[in-house]
Protein backbone atom coordinates (compact mmCIF):
# COMPACT_ATOMS: atom_id res chain seq x y z
CA UNK A 1 0.00 0.00 0.00
CA UNK A 2 1.21 3.55 -0.84
CA UNK A 3 1.45 6.03 1.96
CA UNK A 4 -0.99 8.88 1.59
CA UNK A 5 0.56 12.38 1.25
CA UNK A 6 -0.51 15.20 3.54
CA UNK A 7 -2.81 17.69 1.82
CA UNK A 8 -1.08 20.97 0.67
CA UNK A 9 -2.53 24.44 1.10
CA UNK A 10 -0.59 25.87 -1.97
CA UNK A 11 -3.04 27.43 -4.47
CA UNK A 12 -3.49 25.77 -7.83
CA UNK A 13 -2.60 27.85 -10.94
CA UNK A 14 -3.73 27.32 -14.48
CA UNK A 15 -1.07 27.68 -17.15
CA UNK A 16 -2.73 30.82 -18.52
CA UNK A 17 -3.02 32.41 -15.08
CA UNK A 18 0.64 31.73 -14.29
CA UNK A 19 1.77 33.08 -17.69
CA UNK A 20 -0.30 36.23 -17.19
CA UNK A 21 1.06 36.76 -13.67
CA UNK A 22 4.66 36.39 -14.88
CA UNK A 23 3.96 38.83 -17.74
CA UNK A 24 2.58 41.48 -15.35
CA UNK A 25 5.43 40.98 -12.88
CA UNK A 26 8.10 41.37 -15.60
CA UNK A 27 6.48 44.45 -17.12
CA UNK A 28 5.99 46.10 -13.72
CA UNK A 29 9.58 45.39 -12.63
CA UNK A 30 11.32 46.66 -15.78
CA UNK A 31 8.95 48.76 -17.87
CA UNK A 32 10.90 50.71 -20.50
CA UNK A 33 14.61 49.88 -20.86
CA UNK A 34 17.51 50.84 -23.12
CA UNK A 35 19.26 47.73 -24.31
CA UNK A 36 22.59 47.55 -26.14
CA UNK A 37 23.39 44.53 -28.29
CA UNK A 38 24.13 43.10 -31.71
CA UNK A 39 21.32 42.35 -34.21
CA UNK A 40 21.14 38.62 -34.98
CA UNK A 41 18.78 36.55 -37.15
CA UNK A 42 17.26 39.55 -38.97
CA UNK A 43 15.66 38.57 -42.29
CA UNK A 44 13.68 41.71 -43.04
CA UNK A 45 10.10 42.56 -42.11
CA UNK A 46 7.54 39.76 -42.02
CA UNK A 47 4.65 39.68 -44.51
CA UNK A 48 2.53 41.24 -41.76
CA UNK A 49 4.93 44.21 -41.55
CA UNK A 50 6.35 43.25 -38.13
CA UNK A 51 10.07 42.49 -37.69
CA UNK A 52 11.41 39.65 -35.53
CA UNK A 53 15.06 39.12 -34.58
CA UNK A 54 17.39 38.81 -31.53
CA UNK A 55 19.75 41.08 -29.63
CA UNK A 56 22.85 39.39 -28.27
CA UNK A 57 26.20 40.00 -26.64
CA UNK A 58 29.03 37.60 -25.80
CA UNK A 59 27.08 35.82 -23.02
CA UNK A 60 23.33 36.06 -23.65
CA UNK A 61 20.60 36.84 -26.14
CA UNK A 62 17.03 38.13 -26.03
CA UNK A 63 14.22 37.96 -28.57
CA UNK A 64 13.13 41.30 -30.05
CA UNK A 65 10.09 42.40 -32.02
CA UNK A 66 9.25 45.69 -33.76
CA UNK A 67 5.59 46.19 -34.56
CA UNK A 68 4.61 47.48 -38.00
CA UNK A 69 3.76 51.01 -36.85
CA UNK A 70 7.05 51.44 -34.95
CA UNK A 71 9.07 49.92 -37.82
CA UNK A 72 7.85 52.63 -40.22
CA UNK A 73 9.01 55.38 -37.82
CA UNK A 74 12.57 54.07 -37.28
CA UNK A 75 15.40 56.37 -38.29
CA UNK A 76 17.64 53.44 -39.17
CA UNK A 77 16.65 49.92 -40.21
CA UNK A 78 18.13 46.95 -38.35
CA UNK A 79 20.75 44.96 -40.25
CA UNK A 80 22.46 41.68 -39.48
CA UNK A 81 25.48 42.20 -37.22
CA UNK A 82 24.71 45.89 -36.44
CA UNK A 83 25.40 47.02 -32.88
CA UNK A 84 22.43 49.10 -31.74
CA UNK A 85 20.81 50.66 -28.71
CA UNK A 86 17.16 49.64 -28.54
CA UNK A 87 14.55 51.40 -26.41
CA UNK A 88 11.41 49.47 -25.55
CA UNK A 89 9.55 47.47 -22.93
CA UNK A 90 10.22 44.00 -21.61
CA UNK A 91 7.33 41.56 -21.85
CA UNK A 92 6.65 37.85 -22.30
CA UNK A 93 5.04 35.77 -25.01
CA UNK A 94 2.89 33.17 -23.21
CA UNK A 95 2.56 31.04 -26.35
CA UNK A 96 6.20 29.90 -26.09
CA UNK A 97 7.13 30.79 -22.46
CA UNK A 98 9.75 33.33 -23.60
CA UNK A 99 10.48 36.89 -22.62
CA UNK A 100 11.23 39.52 -25.24
CA UNK A 101 11.69 43.24 -25.81
CA UNK A 102 9.17 45.21 -27.85
CA UNK A 103 11.29 47.93 -29.49
CA UNK A 104 9.98 51.44 -29.99
CA UNK A 105 13.15 53.22 -31.19
CA UNK A 106 16.47 52.02 -32.55
CA UNK A 107 19.75 53.88 -32.88
CA UNK A 108 23.34 52.85 -33.64
CA UNK A 109 25.63 52.24 -30.70
CA UNK A 110 27.88 55.26 -31.17
CA UNK A 111 29.38 57.05 -34.16
CA UNK A 112 31.87 54.21 -34.73
CA UNK A 113 29.10 51.68 -35.24
CA UNK A 114 27.32 54.07 -37.59
CA UNK A 115 30.48 54.55 -39.65
CA UNK A 116 31.06 50.77 -39.72
CA UNK A 117 27.51 50.28 -40.96
CA UNK A 118 28.04 52.98 -43.59
CA UNK A 119 31.27 51.36 -44.80
CA UNK A 120 29.69 47.92 -44.93
CA UNK A 121 26.77 49.26 -46.96
CA UNK A 122 29.14 51.11 -49.30
CA UNK A 123 31.12 47.91 -49.99
CA UNK A 124 27.93 45.95 -50.64
CA UNK A 125 26.50 48.46 -53.14
CA UNK A 126 29.88 48.90 -54.81
CA UNK A 127 30.11 45.14 -55.29
CA UNK A 128 26.77 45.31 -57.13
CA UNK A 129 28.26 47.85 -59.57
CA UNK A 130 26.06 50.79 -58.54
CA UNK A 131 29.12 53.05 -58.13
CA UNK A 132 30.85 51.98 -61.38
CA UNK A 133 32.36 54.84 -63.35
CA UNK A 134 31.00 53.57 -66.67
CA UNK A 135 27.44 54.02 -65.38
CA UNK A 136 27.88 57.79 -65.01
CA UNK A 137 26.52 59.99 -67.82
CA UNK A 138 27.56 63.51 -68.88
CA UNK A 139 25.36 66.43 -67.89
CA UNK A 140 23.49 68.32 -70.65
CA UNK A 141 25.22 71.54 -71.67
CA UNK A 142 22.12 73.72 -71.39
CA UNK A 143 19.09 71.97 -69.88
CA UNK A 144 15.66 73.36 -70.61
CA UNK A 145 14.11 72.13 -67.32
CA UNK A 146 15.93 71.43 -64.02
CA UNK A 147 14.38 69.21 -61.35
CA UNK A 148 15.34 69.89 -57.72
CA UNK A 149 14.66 67.44 -54.86
CA UNK A 150 14.96 69.32 -51.57
CA UNK A 151 13.00 71.00 -48.80
CA UNK A 152 10.94 73.92 -50.13
CA UNK A 153 11.36 75.93 -46.93
CA UNK A 154 15.15 75.83 -46.45
CA UNK A 155 17.89 78.11 -47.66
CA UNK A 156 19.12 75.50 -50.14
CA UNK A 157 16.39 76.06 -52.73
CA UNK A 158 16.84 79.84 -52.48
CA UNK A 159 20.61 79.52 -53.06
CA UNK A 160 20.02 77.31 -56.09
CA UNK A 161 17.42 79.63 -57.60
CA UNK A 162 19.60 82.71 -57.03
CA UNK A 163 22.64 81.05 -58.61
CA UNK A 164 20.60 79.91 -61.62
CA UNK A 165 19.18 83.42 -62.01
CA UNK A 166 22.67 84.92 -61.94
CA UNK A 167 24.21 82.44 -64.39
CA UNK A 168 21.47 81.37 -66.83
CA UNK A 169 17.77 81.49 -65.90
CA UNK A 170 16.09 78.13 -66.55
CA UNK A 171 12.74 76.60 -65.68
CA UNK A 172 12.95 74.83 -62.29
CA UNK A 173 10.62 72.12 -60.94
CA UNK A 174 10.88 71.54 -57.16
CA UNK A 175 9.76 68.25 -55.62
CA UNK A 176 9.30 69.02 -51.92
CA UNK A 177 10.68 66.38 -49.53
CA UNK A 178 11.87 66.11 -45.94
CA UNK A 179 15.67 66.16 -45.91
CA UNK A 180 15.91 64.83 -42.34
CA UNK A 181 13.90 62.42 -40.22
CA UNK A 182 12.20 59.06 -40.45
CA UNK A 183 10.56 59.53 -43.88
CA UNK A 184 13.46 61.35 -45.54
CA UNK A 185 14.83 58.33 -47.47
CA UNK A 186 11.48 57.14 -48.82
CA UNK A 187 10.44 60.67 -49.89
CA UNK A 188 13.74 61.36 -51.69
CA UNK A 189 13.63 57.99 -53.50
CA UNK A 190 9.99 58.60 -54.48
CA UNK A 191 10.88 62.07 -55.80
CA UNK A 192 13.72 60.73 -58.00
CA UNK A 193 11.49 57.99 -59.39
CA UNK A 194 8.63 60.45 -59.82
CA UNK A 195 10.72 62.80 -61.98
CA UNK A 196 11.82 59.81 -64.09
CA UNK A 197 8.20 58.70 -64.49
CA UNK A 198 7.18 61.96 -66.20
CA UNK A 199 6.45 61.53 -69.91
CA UNK A 200 8.50 63.68 -72.34
CA UNK A 201 6.25 66.29 -73.91
CA UNK A 202 3.57 65.85 -71.24
CA UNK A 203 1.60 68.46 -69.36
CA UNK A 204 4.37 68.61 -66.74
CA UNK A 205 7.72 68.85 -68.58
CA UNK A 206 10.28 66.19 -67.79
CA UNK A 207 13.55 67.62 -66.37
CA UNK A 208 16.78 67.27 -68.34
CA UNK A 209 18.88 67.10 -65.15
CA UNK A 210 18.12 66.48 -61.44
CA UNK A 211 19.67 68.06 -58.33
CA UNK A 212 19.30 66.35 -54.93
CA UNK A 213 20.32 68.99 -52.40
CA UNK A 214 20.52 69.52 -48.65
CA UNK A 215 22.51 71.73 -46.32
CA UNK A 216 25.22 70.59 -43.94
CA UNK A 217 24.72 68.60 -40.73
CA UNK A 218 25.90 65.69 -38.63
CA UNK A 219 26.12 62.14 -39.92
CA UNK A 220 22.82 61.37 -38.20
CA UNK A 221 21.17 64.33 -39.94
CA UNK A 222 22.47 63.17 -43.34
CA UNK A 223 21.72 59.49 -42.74
CA UNK A 224 18.63 59.47 -44.96
CA UNK A 225 20.90 59.97 -47.99
CA UNK A 226 22.89 56.87 -46.99
CA UNK A 227 19.84 54.60 -47.12
CA UNK A 228 19.89 51.84 -49.72
CA UNK A 229 16.54 52.88 -51.22
CA UNK A 230 17.91 56.36 -52.04
CA UNK A 231 21.16 55.01 -53.52
CA UNK A 232 19.31 52.53 -55.74
CA UNK A 233 16.87 55.20 -56.93
CA UNK A 234 19.81 57.47 -57.86
CA UNK A 235 21.58 54.64 -59.71
CA UNK A 236 18.40 53.68 -61.62
CA UNK A 237 17.63 57.28 -62.67
CA UNK A 238 17.50 57.71 -66.45
CA UNK A 239 17.90 61.49 -65.97
CA UNK A 240 21.46 62.68 -65.17
CA UNK A 241 21.61 63.40 -61.42
CA UNK A 242 23.80 65.79 -59.39
CA UNK A 243 24.13 65.19 -55.65
CA UNK A 244 24.67 68.26 -53.45
CA UNK A 245 24.22 66.94 -49.91
CA UNK A 246 25.98 68.73 -47.05
CA UNK A 247 29.16 70.77 -47.20
CA UNK A 248 32.27 69.96 -49.21
CA UNK A 249 33.66 67.68 -46.49
CA UNK A 250 30.39 65.71 -46.08
CA UNK A 251 30.16 62.50 -48.07
CA UNK A 252 27.08 60.28 -48.41
CA UNK A 253 26.40 57.16 -50.46
CA UNK A 254 24.24 59.06 -52.94
CA UNK A 255 27.41 60.93 -53.96
CA UNK A 256 28.89 57.65 -55.25
CA UNK A 257 25.75 56.65 -57.19
CA UNK A 258 25.07 60.09 -58.77
CA UNK A 259 26.47 61.15 -62.13
CA UNK A 260 28.21 64.20 -60.62
CA UNK A 261 28.90 65.30 -57.02
CA UNK A 262 28.75 69.00 -56.13
CA UNK A 263 30.52 70.33 -53.02
CA UNK A 264 27.52 72.53 -52.17
CA UNK A 265 24.01 73.17 -53.52
CA UNK A 266 25.31 76.41 -55.04
CA UNK A 267 28.06 74.44 -56.77
CA UNK A 268 25.41 72.09 -58.17
CA UNK A 269 23.62 75.06 -59.76
CA UNK A 270 26.91 76.19 -61.30
CA UNK A 271 27.50 72.68 -62.72
CA UNK A 272 24.18 72.31 -64.53
CA UNK A 273 24.12 75.67 -66.40
CA UNK A 274 26.83 77.85 -67.95
CA UNK A 275 27.21 81.63 -67.36
CA UNK A 276 24.90 83.37 -69.81
CA UNK A 277 27.06 86.49 -70.23
CA UNK A 278 30.19 84.42 -70.83
CA UNK A 279 28.27 82.18 -73.24
CA UNK A 280 26.94 85.20 -75.19
CA UNK A 281 30.45 86.70 -75.32
CA UNK A 282 31.87 83.41 -76.54
CA UNK A 283 29.12 83.16 -79.18
CA UNK A 284 29.77 86.72 -80.36
CA UNK A 285 33.51 86.10 -80.54
CA UNK A 286 32.97 82.88 -82.50
CA UNK A 287 30.55 84.68 -84.83
CA UNK A 288 33.08 87.47 -85.47
CA UNK A 289 35.89 85.00 -86.08
CA UNK A 290 33.65 82.98 -88.38
CA UNK A 291 32.73 86.06 -90.43
CA UNK A 292 36.38 87.13 -90.76
CA UNK A 293 37.43 83.63 -91.79
CA UNK A 294 34.62 83.53 -94.36
CA UNK A 295 35.66 86.86 -95.88
CA UNK A 296 39.29 85.80 -96.05
CA UNK A 297 38.28 82.54 -97.72
CA UNK A 298 36.10 84.32 -100.30
CA UNK A 299 38.90 86.75 -101.16
CA UNK A 300 41.43 83.96 -101.52
CA UNK A 301 39.10 81.95 -103.74
CA UNK A 302 38.45 85.07 -105.88
CA UNK A 303 42.23 85.59 -106.40
CA UNK A 304 42.66 81.90 -107.27
CA UNK A 305 39.82 82.14 -109.79
CA UNK A 306 41.37 85.17 -111.53
CA UNK A 307 44.76 83.44 -111.74
CA UNK A 308 43.19 80.31 -113.14
CA UNK A 309 41.15 82.29 -115.67
CA UNK A 310 44.35 84.00 -116.99
CA UNK A 311 46.00 80.61 -117.51
CA UNK A 312 43.07 79.22 -119.56
CA UNK A 313 43.27 79.40 -123.44
CA UNK A 314 40.78 81.46 -125.52
CA UNK A 315 37.74 79.76 -127.09
CA UNK A 316 39.11 80.42 -130.59
CA UNK A 317 42.33 78.62 -129.76
CA UNK A 318 40.39 75.72 -128.33
CA UNK A 319 37.97 75.26 -131.25
CA UNK A 320 40.25 75.97 -134.28
CA UNK A 321 41.97 72.53 -134.38
CA UNK A 322 38.69 70.78 -133.81
CA UNK A 323 37.00 72.71 -136.64
CA UNK A 324 39.86 71.89 -139.05
CA UNK A 325 39.69 68.20 -138.19
CA UNK A 326 35.94 68.29 -138.80
CA UNK A 327 36.39 69.80 -142.27
CA UNK A 328 38.96 67.16 -143.26
CA UNK A 329 36.70 64.37 -142.03
CA UNK A 330 33.72 65.78 -144.00
CA UNK A 331 35.83 65.84 -147.20
CA UNK A 332 36.76 62.17 -146.78
CA UNK A 333 33.27 61.03 -145.79
CA UNK A 334 31.45 61.23 -149.16
CA UNK A 335 33.94 59.04 -151.19
CA UNK A 336 34.07 56.56 -148.34
CA UNK A 337 30.27 56.29 -148.28
CA UNK A 338 30.15 55.65 -152.07
CA UNK A 339 32.80 52.90 -151.82
CA UNK A 340 31.00 51.31 -148.94
CA UNK A 341 27.67 51.29 -150.85
CA UNK A 342 29.27 49.65 -153.89
CA UNK A 343 30.86 46.96 -151.76
CA UNK A 344 27.56 46.14 -150.07
CA UNK A 345 25.80 46.02 -153.48
CA UNK A 346 28.33 43.47 -154.83
CA UNK A 347 27.93 41.26 -151.76
CA UNK A 348 24.14 41.44 -152.11
CA UNK A 349 24.27 40.29 -155.76
CA UNK A 350 26.56 37.39 -154.84
CA UNK A 351 24.18 36.24 -152.12
CA UNK A 352 21.22 36.52 -154.52
CA UNK A 353 22.97 34.23 -157.03
CA UNK A 354 23.64 31.71 -154.26
CA UNK A 355 20.04 31.79 -153.14
CA UNK A 356 18.80 31.15 -156.67
CA UNK A 357 20.26 27.60 -156.49
CA UNK A 358 18.54 26.79 -153.19
CA UNK A 359 15.25 28.58 -153.74
CA UNK A 360 12.00 26.62 -153.00
CA UNK A 361 10.99 26.65 -156.67
CA UNK A 362 14.27 25.01 -157.70
CA UNK A 363 13.96 22.43 -154.89
CA UNK A 364 10.38 21.52 -155.90
CA UNK A 365 11.46 21.09 -159.55
CA UNK A 366 14.34 18.79 -158.57
CA UNK A 367 12.08 16.67 -156.32
CA UNK A 368 9.43 16.37 -159.08
CA UNK A 369 12.11 15.18 -161.55
CA UNK A 370 13.33 12.55 -159.10
CA UNK A 371 9.74 11.37 -158.49
CA UNK A 372 9.12 11.02 -162.22
CA UNK A 373 12.30 8.97 -162.54
CA UNK A 374 11.14 6.53 -159.83
CA UNK A 375 7.80 5.72 -161.63
CA UNK A 376 5.78 2.59 -160.58
CA UNK A 377 8.65 0.86 -158.83
CA UNK A 378 7.43 1.51 -155.24
CA UNK A 379 3.98 0.05 -156.02
CA UNK A 380 5.50 -3.10 -157.50
CA UNK A 381 7.83 -3.48 -154.52
CA UNK A 382 4.92 -3.21 -152.07
CA UNK A 383 2.91 -5.87 -153.96
CA UNK A 384 5.88 -8.25 -153.99
CA UNK A 385 6.36 -7.70 -150.22
CA UNK A 386 2.70 -8.52 -149.56
CA UNK A 387 2.89 -11.76 -151.55
CA UNK A 388 6.03 -12.83 -149.70
CA UNK A 389 4.43 -12.15 -146.32
CA UNK A 390 1.30 -14.13 -147.31
CA UNK A 391 3.37 -17.16 -148.33
CA UNK A 392 5.35 -16.96 -145.08
CA UNK A 393 2.16 -16.87 -143.02
CA UNK A 394 0.78 -19.96 -144.81
CA UNK A 395 3.96 -21.92 -144.06
CA UNK A 396 3.80 -20.89 -140.40
CA UNK A 397 0.14 -22.03 -140.24
CA UNK A 398 1.01 -25.47 -141.62
CA UNK A 399 3.82 -25.84 -139.09
CA UNK A 400 1.48 -24.87 -136.26
CA UNK A 401 -1.10 -27.56 -137.30
CA UNK A 402 1.59 -30.25 -137.32
CA UNK A 403 2.93 -29.13 -133.94
CA UNK A 404 -0.55 -29.11 -132.40
CA UNK A 405 -1.21 -32.71 -133.55
CA UNK A 406 2.12 -33.89 -132.11
CA UNK A 407 1.43 -32.12 -128.80
CA UNK A 408 -2.03 -33.70 -128.49
CA UNK A 409 -0.64 -37.17 -129.15
CA UNK A 410 2.08 -36.70 -126.49
CA UNK A 411 -0.48 -35.45 -123.93
CA UNK A 412 -2.79 -38.45 -124.57
CA UNK A 413 0.16 -40.86 -124.08
CA UNK A 414 1.14 -39.13 -120.80
CA UNK A 415 -2.44 -39.31 -119.45
CA UNK A 416 -2.67 -43.02 -120.28
CA UNK A 417 0.62 -43.71 -118.46
CA UNK A 418 -0.59 -41.77 -115.41
CA UNK A 419 -3.87 -43.72 -115.33
CA UNK A 420 -2.01 -47.02 -115.42
CA UNK A 421 0.32 -45.92 -112.62
CA UNK A 422 -2.62 -44.84 -110.46
CA UNK A 423 -4.32 -48.18 -110.96
CA UNK A 424 -1.24 -50.15 -109.88
CA UNK A 425 -0.74 -47.93 -106.78
CA UNK A 426 -4.40 -48.39 -105.77
CA UNK A 427 -4.06 -52.17 -106.02
CA UNK A 428 -1.08 -52.08 -103.57
CA UNK A 429 -2.62 -49.46 -101.21
CA UNK A 430 -5.70 -51.48 -100.10
CA UNK A 431 -3.74 -54.47 -98.62
CA UNK A 432 -1.22 -52.11 -97.00
CA UNK A 433 -4.00 -50.06 -95.35
CA UNK A 434 -5.73 -53.17 -94.05
CA UNK A 435 -2.47 -54.44 -92.55
CA UNK A 436 -1.84 -51.08 -90.86
CA UNK A 437 -5.35 -51.06 -89.32
CA UNK A 438 -4.85 -54.61 -88.00
CA UNK A 439 -1.56 -53.65 -86.33
CA UNK A 440 -3.12 -50.56 -84.71
CA UNK A 441 -6.02 -52.64 -83.38
CA UNK A 442 -3.64 -55.21 -81.84
CA UNK A 443 -1.64 -52.43 -80.16
CA UNK A 444 -4.81 -50.76 -78.84
CA UNK A 445 -5.98 -54.05 -77.32
CA UNK A 446 -2.62 -54.54 -75.61
CA UNK A 447 -2.63 -51.03 -74.17
CA UNK A 448 -6.24 -51.50 -72.94
CA UNK A 449 -5.29 -54.68 -71.12
CA UNK A 450 -2.28 -52.90 -69.54
CA UNK A 451 -4.53 -50.00 -68.41
CA UNK A 452 -7.03 -52.40 -66.87
CA UNK A 453 -4.23 -54.14 -64.97
CA UNK A 454 -2.86 -50.78 -63.65
CA UNK A 455 -6.25 -49.10 -62.88
CA UNK A 456 -6.80 -48.74 -59.13
CA UNK A 457 -10.50 -49.62 -59.54
CA UNK A 458 -9.47 -53.14 -60.48
CA UNK A 459 -7.72 -53.29 -57.11
CA UNK A 460 -10.86 -51.97 -55.39
CA UNK A 461 -12.82 -54.89 -56.89
CA UNK A 462 -10.52 -57.29 -54.99
CA UNK A 463 -11.68 -55.82 -51.60
CA UNK A 464 -9.45 -52.77 -51.13
CA UNK A 465 -10.56 -49.17 -50.42
CA UNK A 466 -9.14 -45.66 -51.27
CA UNK A 467 -8.95 -43.19 -48.35
CA UNK A 468 -9.41 -39.45 -49.01
CA UNK A 469 -9.74 -36.44 -46.71
CA UNK A 470 -12.63 -33.95 -46.79
CA UNK A 471 -10.93 -31.98 -49.61
CA UNK A 472 -10.67 -35.08 -51.78
CA UNK A 473 -6.89 -35.50 -51.38
CA UNK A 474 -5.66 -39.14 -51.10
CA UNK A 475 -4.05 -40.21 -47.76
CA UNK A 476 -1.19 -42.68 -48.16
CA UNK A 477 -0.12 -43.29 -44.50
CA UNK A 478 -1.53 -43.49 -40.97
CA UNK A 479 0.62 -40.48 -39.99
CA UNK A 480 -1.46 -38.32 -42.29
CA UNK A 481 -4.71 -39.16 -40.46
CA UNK A 482 -5.73 -36.75 -37.67
CA UNK A 483 -7.82 -37.72 -34.67
CA UNK A 484 -11.48 -37.02 -35.44
CA UNK A 485 -10.77 -36.10 -39.04
CA UNK A 486 -13.57 -36.67 -41.56
CA UNK A 487 -12.60 -39.28 -44.14
CA UNK A 488 -14.12 -40.56 -47.37
CA UNK A 489 -13.69 -44.28 -48.24
CA UNK A 490 -14.01 -45.18 -51.88
CA UNK A 491 -14.95 -48.86 -52.72
CA UNK A 492 -15.45 -50.52 -56.04
CA UNK A 493 -19.20 -50.00 -55.90
CA UNK A 494 -19.34 -46.52 -54.23
CA UNK A 495 -18.13 -44.19 -51.40
CA UNK A 496 -18.71 -44.06 -47.62
CA UNK A 497 -18.00 -41.47 -44.87
CA UNK A 498 -15.76 -42.30 -41.84
CA UNK A 499 -14.04 -40.59 -38.90
CA UNK A 500 -10.28 -40.96 -38.37
CA UNK A 501 -8.84 -42.39 -35.15
CA UNK A 502 -5.51 -44.06 -34.41
CA UNK A 503 -5.22 -47.28 -32.34
CA UNK A 504 -2.57 -47.45 -29.61
CA UNK A 505 -1.16 -43.93 -30.16
CA UNK A 506 -1.56 -40.49 -28.66
CA UNK A 507 -3.96 -38.19 -30.54
CA UNK A 508 -2.18 -35.56 -32.66
CA UNK A 509 -3.10 -31.94 -32.86
CA UNK A 510 -4.50 -31.06 -36.24
CA UNK A 511 -2.37 -28.78 -38.35
CA UNK A 512 -2.74 -27.81 -41.99
CA UNK A 513 -0.77 -30.04 -44.27
CA UNK A 514 -0.83 -30.26 -48.05
CA UNK A 515 -0.58 -33.89 -49.20
CA UNK A 516 0.38 -34.47 -52.81
CA UNK A 517 -0.57 -37.89 -54.19
CA UNK A 518 -1.32 -39.43 -57.52
CA UNK A 519 -4.83 -40.38 -58.54
CA UNK A 520 -4.15 -44.04 -57.62
CA UNK A 521 -3.33 -43.02 -53.90
CA UNK A 522 -2.40 -45.40 -51.07
CA UNK A 523 -4.57 -48.49 -50.47
CA UNK A 524 -5.05 -50.53 -47.27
Amino acid sequence: MFAEKAPSNAPEWSVSDLAGALKRTLEDAFGHVRLRGEVSGYRGPHSSGHAYFCLKDQNARIDAVIWKGSFARLKIRPEEGMEVIATGRITTFPGSSKYQIVIDTLEPAGIGALMALLEERRRKLNAEGLFAQERKRPLPFLPRVIGVVTSPTGAVIRDILHRLEDRFPRRVLVWPVRVQGDTCASEVAAAIRGFNALEPGGRIPRPDVLIVARGGGSIEDLWGFNEEIVVRAAAESAIPLVSAVGHETDTTLIDYASDRRAPTPTGAAEMVVPVRVELMAAVNDLSRRHMEATLRLVERRRSDLRATARALPTPEALFSPKRQRLDLAAAKLYPALARNARGHEERLLKVARQLAHVSPVANVARMRARLDAVGPRPHNAVCRSILLREESLKQIGRRLVVSREALLRAERTRLAQGHELTRRVAERLVPALQGQIARKADRLEAVSKLFDSLNYKSVLKRGFALVRDADGQPLNSAEAVLDGQALVLEFADGKADATGGRIGSRPRVAKPKLVAAEEQGALF
